[in-house]
């Protein structure tokens, strides 16, 4: 695995081998992005460093870039690298941890749960949480349960419960419409409400939980502080048969909500702030999706979830690391309640780092904020990193698992860069998106010795290294539109497009030359008229003739499909949104996230179904929408460019370049 890391040298120090988990790389500055140590490389061995993916990267995951050519025997040994790399990538403590606990015969089998909240869109956050729960499940052979940790009525709502669904089936399985890739049917936490009512009771009459009258703020000023111990309520003794009996009550619905709550009675000087008798029920009158009206008080997230995953008999409980401070609560929850006979497996919570993506927000809140302030259009807005965005985007579900390997498993922070996934996504739709010309700033160019009404048709392969897609069709005529940047009056040193009076070829077809610009009243090109030399048909070039450098792509008018092309980009323009506005995320908000243009596209693209992929030649990667593209209306979404273009906006940082 060693071997498939070397990086490859670049001028300025610039390439580096792809993915975030390169331990075998010097600490220090890389491309304006401090490296930041890991506690464990993806190998599950010594401590390595993250390498940032800022910066243009020659050297993709498991070998060097080959060029040219290349080398058949050294092609396919890079190709053995990255197989090998991409299974070092599912190598991390956790893995290592359950391999443990299988051969030790801790366990038997592995059952993990991914538990959202039904109250919000899933995000890329959670696909590094979906990918690493069913990820190890299946590779050691067991399963995964799907649990909504519904105990929050009064956000929860049935929309988000179908899109989560949906997501995870998505993104696991690679369809919306697929299998389900959970074990057996979705559970709730809302299925356990009797056995948590009961667990509660009996926390009661072991004199470890009491029912607690004072108000929300006084029981903040009694918790005490970071820097002072808590104190005991006045209710922390009261006799246990009077909290039951107050508990009872507050399920028959006697008592205003935030009356009462019942607590935890562990130890107010705790050095642990979750340890200080937390809250297990609160009063609260709201209708439930899954219950209706049947109670009106309902458990505490950290009471719930454990004994949720004791009910489940979940082996391995993985979070991310803002619960690190509650696996003492955890493990006390399911102590105590373990000798009740409520439940019978004791589940162990191991903890892993969350991920932080650059140039976009993961806060529920911020999210909540965008589409209700209409920033955006929706969840499914293809600029937003919810789950449902990236997919309407074009972004796939390989794409987004090769990114959760790179991005690996460890406890320490990580800042991601946006190019990494944007990356993903290339080498994802490289090999498998068909090629076509579109032209989105269309400049008409009419051909003026081409006979009258004729049409030719070329041959193209729909994708240059897969001859199995076959060919596409191009049809030729004597008027065709070029985007604007193919021509230029006064060309730059090394243009070699098309200029007045020079010439270029139209790929695949012929090569013509400038005779004449016409423009309207304000100046602006609007056509160009050439002439085309009938020897220089596919590429060929008539003996004694200059061979023509530049080379542009083309529609014909009378054949081309109009589209409606949105080209996405980055939602902000700042890599920490808010950074320098004292928080104001909205203030780095990108006004040139997206850019709706109608363009023209060779007959070809008239086949891709909503959802389906096209590599627009020459522009990016792109995505029929699949909400708003239909026959006779096409519509494009942009996944990513061709290259990274935010590398030339982020100046290095003092000092230079990086080693």
């Amino acid at each position: 695995a060693a071997s498939s890391r070397v990086l490859a040298s670049g001028k300025g120090g610039r390439d580096a081998a792809r993915g975030l988990s390169a331990a075998f790389v010097t600490p220090g500055v890389y491309q304006g992005m401090k490296l930041r140590a890991m506690t464990q490389s993806p190998f599950g061995g010594s401590k390595g460093f993250a390498a940032p993916s800022r910066g243009r990267m020659l050297a993709p995951i498991g070998g060097l870039q080959m060029r040219g050519k290349g080398n058949k025997a050294a092609k396919e040994a890079a190709k053995e690298a990255a197989a090998e790399e991409a299974k070092a990538a599912r190598i991390h403590f956790i893995s290592n941890m359950i391999k443990d606990d299988l051969e030790s015969g801790k366990h038997e089998n592995v059952l993990t749960r991914f538990p959202p909240e039904p109250n919000g869109y899933l995000h890329l956050g959670h696909a590094k949480s979906v990918n690493l729960n069913y990820g190890v499940a299946k590779e050691f052979g067991g399963v995964t349960n799907m649990r909504f940790d519904d105990t929050n009525p009064v956000k929860e709502d049935q929309e988000y419960v179908d899109s989560i669904k949906e997501d995870v089936r998505w993104l696991v399985s690679g369809s919306t419409d697929g299998p389900d890739p959970w074990n057996g049917e979705v559970r709730h936490a809302s299925d356990y409400f009797e056995t948590f009512y009961e667990a509660a009771k009996y926390l009661i009459n072991q004199d470890l939980a009491y029912v607690e009258e004072l108000s929300a703020e006084e029981m903040k000023e009694y918790r005490g502080s970071l820097k002072q111990p808590g104190r005991n309520s006045p209710h922390r003794d009261r006799p246990k048969e009077e909290s039951l009996d107050l508990f009872e009550r507050m399920r028959a619905g006697e008592f205003e909500d935030g009356s009462m709550c019942l607590r935890a009675k562990i130890d107010m000087s705790s050095p642990n702030l979750n340890m200080r008798d937390p809250a297990l029920y609160r009063i609260r009158r709201a209708t439930h999706v899954m219950t209706g009206d049947k109670w009106c008080i309902y458990p505490m997230y950290d009471y719930a979830h454990c004994l949720s995953d004791a009910l489940e008999g979940i082996t391995h409980s993985l979070c991310t690391l803002e619960f690190e401070d509650h696996r003492p609560l955890y493990d006390w929850f399911v102590d105590k309640v373990l000798d009740s006979g409520l439940i019978e497996a004791r589940p162990r919570q191991t903890e892993f780092s969350r991920l932080n993506l650059q140039y976009t927000v993961l806060s529920k809140r911020k999210l909540i904020q965008l589409v209700e302030d209409k920033h955006v259009n929706g969840w499914s807005d293809p600029r937003m990193p919810t789950l449902s965005g990236v997919r309407r985007r074009g972004y796939t579900p390989e794409a987004l698992r090769l990114f959760c390997e790179r991005v690996g498993i460890s406890k320490a922070d990580s800042n991601i860069d946006m190019s990494v996934l944007e990356d993903c996504a290339r080498e994802v739709l490289e090999p498998s998106a068909p090629r076509a010309f579109a032209v989105l700033d269309p400049i008409k160019l009419t051909i003026t010795n081409w006979p009258e009404g004729k049409v030719e048709e070329f041959e193209a392969d729909a994708h240059p290294k897969r001859p199995e897609l076959g060919v596409r069709k191009i049809p030729f005529s004597g008027s065709v539109y070029i985007d604007a940047e193919d021509f230029n009056e006064e060309p730059p040193k090394g243009y070699f497009r098309l200029t007045p009076g020079g010439q270029a070829r139209l790929r695949f077809a012929y090569v013509v030359t400038c005779d004449e610009v016409v423009k309207d009243k304000d100046g602006k090109v609007v056509e160009l008229k050439c002439t085309y030399d009938p020897d220089t048909r596919a590429g060929a070039t008539p003996e004694g003739a200059k061979k023509v450098k530049g080379i542009i792509q083309w529609v014909s008018e009378e054949h081309g499909v109009p589209c409606e092309v949105r080209l996405y980009d980055r939602l902000f323009k700042a890599a920490s949104p808010g950074a320098e506005h004292d928080g104001d995320f909205l203030k780095d908000i990108n006004p040139d996230s997206v850019r709706v243009v109608r363009g023209l596209a060779e007959p070809s693209v008239a086949g891709v179904a909503p959802g389906g992929h096209v590599q627009f030649e020459r522009v990016g990667y792109f995505c029929a929408d699949a909400e708003d593209s239909k026959e006779g209306g096409l519509v494009f979404n942009r996944v990513v460019p061709l290259r990274d273009t935010w590398a030339a906006k982020t100046p290095p940082p003092p000092g230079g370049e990086g080693p």
